[in-house]
């Protein structure tokens, strides 16, 4: 049986990693790209499981047995399917009997894959081992009131060869109230770590990284204290750009997308009640709620802006060591040439090509 570490399987080229966990345990955390082919489904799992608990591992085997024999031919032409030119990974959880098992019939099938040795465990064990030591020393963190558009610009910059950690789309959450609209419910912390690492892989050689001034909690995931402190002593582009443009940036990035979405409107009233329990003026609540339930949402977002937004975000800057250079955009495009043009004079080049595995 060929059998791999997690450190040799990063040194594969586009390998087709196969997550033969259940689905339960494949949306709790996964390696980033990895397919799931679930060998039991959550129910069966659960029954395997208390099975195992109460009547012992024979008992339980034989129970796993009944489950897979149906479906070994389904399962088996599942995972050819996927199988192109790339080198075949199956992994468990653990490295177990199931990663074990399968891989058994991938080769009396004649498919010959990799059993990754210790499973996801090992994988989520090396990650959170590497993350620290695989950040750049220098960082240049870009600030802004919100709806300057930092999210598009750190794309504009990525797309042009600079080393980008974009951490909100890592964390699946744009980092307020209103930050998994349109983006489902967040990422947990696992796959933010698991993104998190990839990232890191794919600017490796890098002595910078360009990163949004997030706070240390994005949505439901918590960045390493070792990414802060190096946020914390970088550079610091602060971007500027009117209010009008402002709410027309936030508006095509939160609005226009969904607006018509069935969802829409209950989420934004949501956030709207979470923001009023911070509001104490009687005017500006009033506003708020008149102008959602004209759905007048450029309205809407304008007061946020003058009124709740925009008072909460300079305190922030305080905790940021390194020098402030300030930015004046008419919008995100002309932010990142103009950043671009600040990098060259720092000397902080875009780097020729992204290392993935």
């Amino acid at each position: 049986m060929k059998e791999i570490t997690v450190e040799e399987l990063f040194k594969l080229k586009e390998p087709i990693i196969i997550d033969i966990r259940s689905p339960i345990e494949f949306k709790d955390g996964a390696i980033p790209g990895a397919i799931n082919v679930p060998l039991f489904s959550d129910e069966e799992r659960q029954v395997i499981g208390t099975i195992y608990k109460h009547e012992g591992q024979a008992a339980a085997k034989w129970k796993a047995m009944e489950y897979v024999s149906p479906k070994i031919p389904v399962l088996l032409k599942t995972i050819k399917s996927y199988h192109t030119d790339g080198e075949l990974v199956i992994h468990c959880w653990r490295g177990g009997m199931r990663s074990k098992a399968v891989v058994t019939f991938l080769e009396f099938a004649g498919i010959y894959a990799w059993r990754l040795l210790g499973g996801y465990k090992a994988y989520r064990h090396h990650i959170l081992e590497k993350i620290p030591t695989n950040i750049p020393n220098h960082a240049v963190v870009l600030h802004g009131m919100t709806g300057v558009g930092k999210t598009e610009v750190l794309k504009v910059l990525e797309k042009k060869g600079y080393p980008v950690l974009d951490l909100e789309e890592m964390a699946g959450h744009r980092g307020s109230i209103f930050g998994t609209i349109g983006l489902g419910e967040g990422h947990n912390q696992k796959s933010f770590d698991s993104l998190l690492f990839k990232g890191l892989q794919e600017i490796r050689g890098s002595d910078y990284f360009l990163v949004e001034a997030e706070s240390k909690r994005i949505g439901k995931a918590v960045q390493p204290e070792e990414l802060m402190d190096v946020k914390f002593k970088g550079i610091n582009i602060y971007i500027h750009s009117s209010l009008e443009q402002r709410v027309k940036q936030l508006v095509s990035e939160y609005v226009l997308p969904y607006e018509q979405e069935p969802w829409y409107y209950e989420k934004i009233s949501l956030g709207i009640e979470k923001v009023l329990k911070r509001v104490k003026d009687i005017v500006i609540r009033n506003r708020l709620m008149e102008s959602l339930h004209e759905k007048n949402y450029r309205e809407m977002i304008l007061i946020l802006l003058e009124h709740y937004y925009d008072p909460r975000y300079d305190h922030a800057r305080q905790e940021y060591e390194g020098e402030f250079f300030d930015i004046y955009a008419e919008n995100p495009l002309d932010a990142a040439a103009k950043i671009a043009a600040k990098l060259d004079d720092l000397s902080l080049l875009p780097i020729l090509s992204a290392n993935k595995y």
